[in-house]
């Protein structure tokens, strides 16, 4: 999502960086473009006519920056109108001071609401809390059995009982409490359109359990409908944020550039894959980051470090500094670095990636193929990669299945990428040992930067 959105503004403002002077006429021209660019995108008209004339207003005075020359004055000003429409700032997460919190999942058949549900949970759980999931979606037969199977895979209990949705919303507070769970999540029915039956069973639910947080669940393939869906759910239940489910697809993402403003309601998580840990609190200035191609490394360094242990991360950036990093070491980054998730997702949150490297085909049997060749490597030929010669070279690729020339690529490679990573050490680190101010240093510049070796 937001590719197309980000190619337009990209290239726009590509142009504008290394401006020392932009005339009113420069200005317009930039607007015109960022206006087509959002309309294609399929933002609510009135959200951009207003994000339009927030920009031509704040750039009025682009002149007068000594910190920044016009051009980059502008592009900081797009992008803020790109955090406020996206939310401006990440939704607190709080607590109820007598547990259970509580929280009601809404929204219409096929949104991905029950999914949203399990992976909410999961959140939960990642955060140190017990959550205890509720089927009060009894319309549809195959919720409850999905929420279990879901549950099951989370470690997560799911409570539910035929009948009444809202007795059994009741019944499944009453047994968060009994059982201890400091979190509970209530899977609703939803329908294939809005109706007042559904509108009126999913606010008595509301009425019945007092949910901290109302959470609507949104299809962000379904475009400016889902905003009108959202309006419809606020308008009863008074909803406290949005799920964007399906945020990985391949809609324009006008649905989430819109729902703030319309609505004046936050995004608060999005589902970024079909995996149940493919789900992330929103943050709007990360998503304009993207959006404007200057990469996301808050969030990749806190997927690296959810899988990345931090003594092996260490123990391999000193290698890789030192210049005594292996393939050995780098096989085990690679089976570390497919737990983030796909490898072109991590790139395109790095900052400065050409487009051409973020929209590159990247196969799933691209890491595989590299692992097939690093295994059939003897010991010695992992630790000293110079020592593969001619006939070892043939003996590896027909042991893994490859061809000696896709051989010579990963050795090359490696090379290649030892001597960068090793440069990157040396420039950089200001920020102290694995610190997360001024770029990606020590450990991270190491370990993060192994990860792109097989491409």
């Amino acid at each position: 999502m937001f590719e197309n959105l980000s190619d337009r503004l990209g290239g726009v403002l590509r142009g504008l960086r290394n401006r020392g002077r932009l005339t009113a006429a420069d200005v317009e021209e930039v607007l015109a473009e960022v206006r087509t660019a959002l309309l294609e995108a399929d933002v609510n008209v009135s959200v951009v006519r207003d994000v339009i004339d927030e920009i031509r207003q704040n750039s009025v005075g682009a002149t007068a920056s000594n910190a920044l020359n016009p051009g980059q004055q502008v592009i900081k000003i797009v992008n803020d109108q790109l955090v406020a429409m996206l939310g401006g700032e990440t939704l607190k997460i709080t607590y109820a001071g007598q547990p259970p919190t509580v929280v009601l999942m809404a929204g219409l058949q096929g949104s991905g609401k029950t999914t949203s549900a399990a992976k909410l949970a999961g959140w939960f759980k990642s955060q140190g809390r017990q959550p205890l999931l509720v089927g009060a979606d009894l319309q549809r037969p195959a919720a409850v059995e999905q929420l279990r199977v879901l549950g099951a895979q989370l470690n997560v209990p799911v409570f539910s009982q035929p009948g009444d949705p809202v007795a059994t919303a009741k019944l499944g507070l009453a047994e968060a409490k009994r059982i201890g769970r400091d979190v509970l999540i209530v899977d609703t029915a939803g329908r294939l359109a809005i109706d007042a039956e559904m509108m009126h069973q999913v606010k008595e639910i509301s009425r019945a359990i007092q949910p901290k947080f109302t959470f609507l669940v949104v299809d962000a393939m379904t475009g400016q409908d889902a905003v009108t869906v959202a309006q419809a759910f606020d308008s009863t239940l008074s909803i406290d944020g949005v799920i964007m489910s399906k945020l990985d697809g391949d809609a324009r993402g006008g649905a989430a550039l819109s729902v703030k403003h319309v609505l004046g309601k936050p995004i608060a998580f999005a589902s970024t894959g079909e995996k149940l840990d493919a789900f992330e609190q929103f943050h709007p200035d990360r998503m304009a980051s993207r959006i404007l191609g200057m990469g996301d490394m808050l969030t990749l360094i806190e997927q690296a470090e959810k899988v990345f242990e931090k003594e092996k991360a260490e123990a391999a950036a000193a290698k890789m500094l030192e210049g005594e990093f292996t393939l050995e070491d780098f096989l085990e980054q690679l089976q570390q670095l497919k737990k983030m998730g796909s490898l072109q997702g991590v790139i395109g949150m790095m900052p400065g990636v050409p487009k051409e490297m973020k929209n590159a085909e990247i196969p799933d049997d691209q890491l595989k193929r590299t692992e097939a060749i690093i295994f059939s490597m003897t010991p010695q030929e992992r630790a000293k990669p110079e020592l593969i010669n001619g006939s070892r070279r043939v003996r590896i690729s027909k042991g893994s299945g490859t061809t000696v020339a896709d051989v010579n690529r990963l050795v090359k490679q490696f090379g290649e990428m030892k001597k960068m990573i090793k440069q990157m050490g040396n420039k950089g680190g200001r920020g102290g040992k694995g610190s997360k101010v001024g770029g990606i240093n020590d450990d991270l510049a190491a370990a993060l930067g192994s990860r792109l070796g097989p491409r």
